[in-house]
């Protein structure tokens, strides 16, 4: 959710730091600041909104020169979006300024500890009680990384954290513990930040902090330990982009450029997965075949879009391997008590890596003895590094939190799981895996095909700005299609849309169709299950019967649906499971489109945070 951004080096770190939230405010927020070390004091400023607001603030008041400092753009948990309850937070001597990701879940009987102690805290936040502790703890500690460590060992929750002390120059000290942290190793400059691309511009040098993990900064270096205060290991690694491809290229919104980008990164996601003998290869997968030949049932855990790509994963799965799969809610999982073992193997999918209700679902499922393979993104993310394997998608950045090309390359990355269980287990002949994996490398092609016909589509969306209600339907995985097209609406255009499986609109939904209603009907090729186009087409029949206005996505050449489409959006033809990786696209531009003309930010929906790192 929130940006955090540290630095210190010989830069002015008040530029270093607000370019850096810049950089971060896909992530959501509601309020910034930012505190620097500055003539042996801290100076700061602080302001309710968004990043502008607090830019015009050092504008008319600037504060003064410093090369060391912290800032954050914060998403409201405890207490309003206000200036008082902005980050950073000080002591109530000002000592020391604390900026914070996550959620302290004893922070009330650690405020009325505080007050007990005479210390007046002044926001209604859980973070301001880490910068009164943290000043104790170096009033007899006189170090600020042992403070931290002394301070961590208190805090129940999760927090990513991040501090400066004025009696201690030159250094920036971080926490993690279930919420991401990043160290850029830049020279004679070191960075921290919530995501690489805070600092992407200056350093593509990057070291992940692991769990319950404290990092001290200096202008040379970083020294990781635990919460124990012991040495600990760390993660290195290069990022393998660069900031071009965090910016906008020409375009008015991430999410365009998102949209745009798919075709490359849907070609990315299959790079170096098959040799020359045909055999598929996965990313770091450390579960022995012979352990995934002795699976019995796959699970499929994820939150929000990730969650709409795994129950096409499903049918998938189940049509390669023959074995069960089932689709959880990764929030819901580990409430339900599910049965799981060591025959189990979870497959979890997060862009992030650090998506928390996905990671908490994660642990669970290895706490009863399942093997987990991760879906991510994000190199070096806290998923896959605590999973058994994972299958990196390499999408690169995607900024706009309503997510397009994850959720293409989640569904590539899908399949690819699907025909190595396949070529495992043997249930799939290598020419049958060879098959479908040609078809795979013709979706690029095809995704830039319907990119180049979107004119109507946007047409289209412009037309319906008015409405309030625009309803989905599909059936078999164009029901996971439909599910992801209202959501993108609900997400962009703040609308009422819902995703329906169409046999059940004469359980229920039916009732909702009235004159001139938007039906989006995602419409199965009439080639193979020919029996789920016809079934369809008479459901579209019905909607329009009742006055619909049906808007009909359908392959080239079906013509069944010609009659009965008011708006007819033609797709590529392509293999029934492989549609949803062309039929969402046009879905995508829809609400990109309908919610602009609504007078909506895109990138930035309200509410939102790009990577979800609370319950």
């Amino acid at each position: 959710m929130c940006g955090i951004v540290g630095y210190v080096g010989g830069q002015s770190a008040q530029d270093v730091v607000v370019a850096g939230l810049k950089r971060l405010e896909y992530r959501g927020y509601d309020s910034a600041g930012v505190a620097v070390l500055a003539d042996g004091g801290l100076a700061g400023a602080k302001k309710a909104g968004k990043l502008l607001n607090l830019e015009k603030e050092l504008k008319d008041r600037p504060l003064p020169a410093g090369n060391t400092g912290v800032g954050h753009t914060r998403w409201a948990t405890h207490g309003g979006p206000t200036d008082v309850n902005a980050h950073p937070h000080l002591d109530n001597a000002g000592r020391v300024a604390v900026v914070h990701n996550g959620i302290i879940e004893n922070f009330a009987a650690l405020r009325e500890e505080l007050a007990g102690r005479g210390h007046e805290l002044a926001s209604e936040t859980d973070t301001e009680v880490v910068a009164h502790l943290l000043a104790e703890a170096y009033s007899s500690a006189g170090d600020l990384a042992e403070a931290m460590r002394q301070v961590c060992r208190r805090l129940h929750g999760a927090f990513t954290l991040v501090a400066v002390h004025a009696d201690a120059p030159d250094t920036v000290v971080g926490a993690r513990r279930n919420s991401p942290l990043v160290v850029g190793v830049g020279d004679g400059e070191m960075f921290l930040a919530s995501d690489v691309a805070a600092f992407i511009a200056h350093t593509r040098d990057a070291i992940e902090l692991g769990q319950d993990q404290v990092v001290e900064l200096s202008r040379d270096g970083a020294t990781v330990t635990g919460f124990d205060g012991l040495p600990a290991d760390v993660h290195a690694y290069h990022v393998d982009w660069d900031a071009s491809a965090a910016e906008k290229g020409g375009y008015a919104s991430f999410m365009l450029k998102e949209i745009a980008d798919q075709p490359k990164a849907v070609a990315d996601t299959l790079l170096g997965r098959i040799d020359a003998s045909g055999t598929l290869h996965l990313d770091e997968v450390r579960i022995p075949p012979s352990e995934l030949r002795e699976v019995d049932k796959v699970v499929i855990i994820a939150c929000g879009t990730a969650f709409h790509a795994g129950m096409i994963a499903k049918y998938a799965i189940e049509h390669v391997t023959r074995l069960p799969c089932e689709t959880e809610l990764a929030s819901e999982f580990r409430y339900r008590d599910p049965i799981l073992d060591r025959h189990t193997l979870v497959v979890a999918i997060s862009q992030s890596g650090e998506t928390m209700d996905t990671l908490m679902a994660v642990r669970h499922a290895r706490e009863q003895g399942a093997k987990v393979l991760a879906i991510c993104n994000t190199n070096g993310s806290t998923i896959p590094r605590e999973s058994d394997a994972v299958l990196y998608t390499h999408a690169g950045p995607e900024v706009a939190v309503a997510s397009t090309k994850a959720f293409l390359t989640q569904l590539v990355a899908c399949y690819l799981v699907a025909l190595y269980l396949g070529q495992i287990r043997g249930t799939k002949w290598g020419d049958e895996i060879r098959t479908v994996v040609r078809q795979l490398s013709e979706v690029p092609r095809q995704v830039e095909q319907v990119l180049g016909t979107m004119e109507p589509v946007r047409a289209l969306a412009r037309s319906l700005a008015d409405r309030d209600t625009v309803l989905f339907v599909g059936r078999h995985v164009g029901y996971p299609v439909a599910l992801e097209g209202a959501l993108k609406l609900k997400e962009l255009a703040y609308m009422h849309a819902e995703g329906f499986a169409a046999g059940e609109l004469k359980h229920g939904p039916i009732a909702l169709i009235d004159e001139g209603l938007p039906v989006v009907v995602i419409v199965p090729s009439p080639r193979g299950r020919s029996v789920l186009h016809d079934k369809i087409v008479s459901n579209i029949q019905e909607i329009r019967a009742r006055g619909a206005r049906t808007v009909v996505i359908a392959e080239e050449g079906d013509e069944a649906v010609v009659p009965y489409a008011d708006h007819l959006i033609r797709i590529p033809a392509t293999p029934t499971l492989l549609q949803p990786l062309v039929a969402t696209v046009p879905l995508q531009v829809f609400a990109c489109e309908l919610a602009t003309a609504r007078g909506n930010e895109v990138d930035q929906p309200r509410n939102l945070a790009k990577s979800v790192t609370v319950e």
